[in-house]
C-alpha cells in the first residue's frame, strides 16, 4: 500500500518539478526561435558558454564588433551568418532584455 502511495505522488508530483526546468531552456515559447539562434549555437558554442552571452548584454553593433573580433582570431563565417547572429544577439542580448 505504502509504495502504490509513493509512486502515486511521484507521477503526480513529476510535472510540478519539470516545470521550472523546461521553462529556464532560453528559448521563446510561441512562435519560430530566430533564425539567428541556431548559428549562435553551432558557430559560437564551440569555443563558449551561454554564460558569455547573458552577462555581456551589449547592442547589435557591439555584438557585430564582437563577430568581427573572432573572425579576426580565426572565426569562419559568412556576411550572412555574420548578420543572423549579430541580430539574435542584439534582440535576445541586449542591453533591454525583451520582455517573456
Amino acid at each position: 500500500m505504502m509504495l502504490w502511495r509513493t509512486v502515486g505522488m511521484v507521477f503526480l508530483g513529476a510535472p510540478l518539478l519539470l516545470a521550472p526546468a523546461l521553462a529556464q531552456d532560453g528559448a521563446p515559447q510561441q512562435g519560430a526561435p530566430h533564425p539567428g539562434r541556431s548559428v549562435v549555437m553551432s558557430k559560437c558554442f564551440q569555443c563558449h558558454t551561454d554564460a558569455m552571452f547573458r552577462d555581456q548584454r551589449q547592442d547589435r553593433r557591439a555584438w557585430e564588433a564582437a563577430i568581427h573580433r573572432m573572425i579576426g582570431r580565426g572565426g569562419l563565417w559568412t556576411a550572412d551568418e555574420v548578420k543572423l547572429m549579430a541580430d539574435y544577439l542584439g534582440s535576445e542580448f541586449g542591453p533591454k532584455p525583451q520582455a517573456k
